[in-house]
């Protein structure tokens, strides 16, 4: 089974133009030819474009520099020199490239457009571009300039209309496998899945959704235990959460319990993602003992929490077809699946701009322009956007600040609408 990479980092340098020639004509008969040096070539650029045929970063495990070709240097005879082909890196539909130093998102490949990362640089002019009726001979040209260059990460966010959630072992998998064309590997044991399988789920003619089996959740994983660490980013961009539960009881959990646990792990990585809509599937109903489950204190444990519920069985098929009847009319009334704006403002334009604080009603304003237009560019919904930001606020010396005016552990600081407890 191939290795599931979904996060790497990695160096990108476009090309440098062609330097423009020195060069003058030179003919028989002809006794003053003039300057007639070439321009130089663009360089290559770094152009990320998106590969149907992967779901994984794979590719980039081990290699993880890449550089684009260099434009060629003019000639004379007014010979350009030649542009260097660009650098094609193909990536998953999805995958999120992002500063590597900052977390700031420079692209989201999800549109099916090629991104130009890093641009060549521009082939320099050759000595002809300088002549004047004063310089007849210019002795010089002029040098292309150099490629950009960066250090970016790549990390993959699998486009799923739909996410199956819930503990190991309860099923996800298989009813995956029933719902779509989708092959997971299943066997008796945990960690089955190790890594989120993706189905495309047909309803009716050519409707249809896309389903994500997402592995590995279990207590702590949010805080890196067990493989849920490493594939809760895939479950950010479902619009709508399948939450599997095994009502049979065959390994001694409490359905309710289970419930309770990987919601807890949702809130902890991310608060958005754990007041996405979901629909409880009570998976293994064929093989319900009354004896294990209590049926009435589990309808009602889901009433409470205004989630819709069904029961299915993945092993024959029961109300799988009505699930997904479901789903697909659930789907029609919820927002389109989550892209990632650029987040245009790095650090370096912002660090040293003005910082008002003052204290009101007990809390701590904050405001400067530069933190207006941080704010409308970053995500809060978003885990790793939010940790931007705070890092941000960090480096220009906000935090300092705060403590200067006073602000202490669990005061209160708002900045335009958006507040926050102060934890040093």
């Amino acid at each position: 089974m191939s290795t599931f990479i979904d996060h790497v980092k990695i160096e990108i340098k476009a090309g440098d133009g062609g330097n423009g020639a020195i060069a003058f004509h030179r003919e028989k008969y002809v006794s003053a030819g003039g300057p007639d040096g070439g321009d130089g070539g663009r360089g290559g650029n770094i152009v990320f474009r998106i590969d149907e045929g992967v779901n994984t970063l794979l590719a980039y495990r081990y290699r993880h520099k890449f550089v684009a070709g260099n434009g060629g240097d003019g000639k004379g005879n007014k010979i350009h020199g030649a542009s260097a082909d660009d650098l094609i890196i193909p990536v998953p539909r999805g995958t999120i490239i992002k500063d590597a130093e900052t977390g700031a998102v420079i692209h989201d490949m999800s549109d099916g457009e090629d991104f130009i990362a890093c641009r060549g640089g521009r082939g320099g002019w050759g000595n002809r571009h300088f002549a004047t009726a004063t310089r007849q001979v210019p002795m010089f040209a002029k040098n292309g300039t150099k490629g950009e260059h960066k250090i970016v990460s790549l990390e993959l966010k699998m486009l799923a209309d739909v996410g199956l959630i819930g503990f190991p072992s309860v099923g996800k998998s298989s009813i995956l496998s029933r719902i779509s064309a989708a092959r997971p590997k299943i066997a008796e044991y945990h960690f089955t899945t190790l890594s989120p399988n993706l189905g495309v789920v047909r309803v009716h003619d050519e409707a249809g959704f896309v389903a994500a089996d997402i592995p590995g959740l279990i207590e702590g994983a949010s805080e890196g235990a067990g493989l849920g660490h490493d594939f809760l980013r895939h479950v950010d961009r479902c619009r709508l959460l399948l939450h599997v539960v095994d009502i049979s009881c065959y390994e001694g959990r409490d359905p309710i319990d289970d419930i309770k646990t990987i919601n807890q792990e949702l809130l902890r990585y991310s608060p958005a993602l754990s007041e996405r809509p979901q629909i409880i599937i009570a998976n293994k109903c064929d093989i319900l003992d009354d004896e294990l489950f209590d049926v009435a204190e589990f309808e009602e444990f889901v009433r409470e929490n205004d989630w819709e519920l069904m029961y299915v069985s993945a092993a024959t098929g029961e109300g799988l077809r009505e699930m997904i009847e479901k789903v697909y009319d659930r789907l029609q009334t919820l927002p389109p699946i989550l892209t990632y704006e650029a987040e245009a403002v790095q650090e370096e334009e912002i660090v040293g701009k003005q910082t008002s604080i003052r204290r009101e009603g007990g809390k701590f304003i904050v405001e400067g322009q530069w933190i207006f237009n941080l704010m409308n560019q970053v995500n809060f919904d978003d885990y790793e956007s939010l940790n931007y930001f705070q890092r941000v606020l960090q480096k220009s010396g906000v935090f300092e600040q705060l403590e200067a005016a006073g602000c202490r552990d669990g005061d209160t600081v708002s900045m335009y609408e958006f507040e926050f407890d102060y934890v040093k």
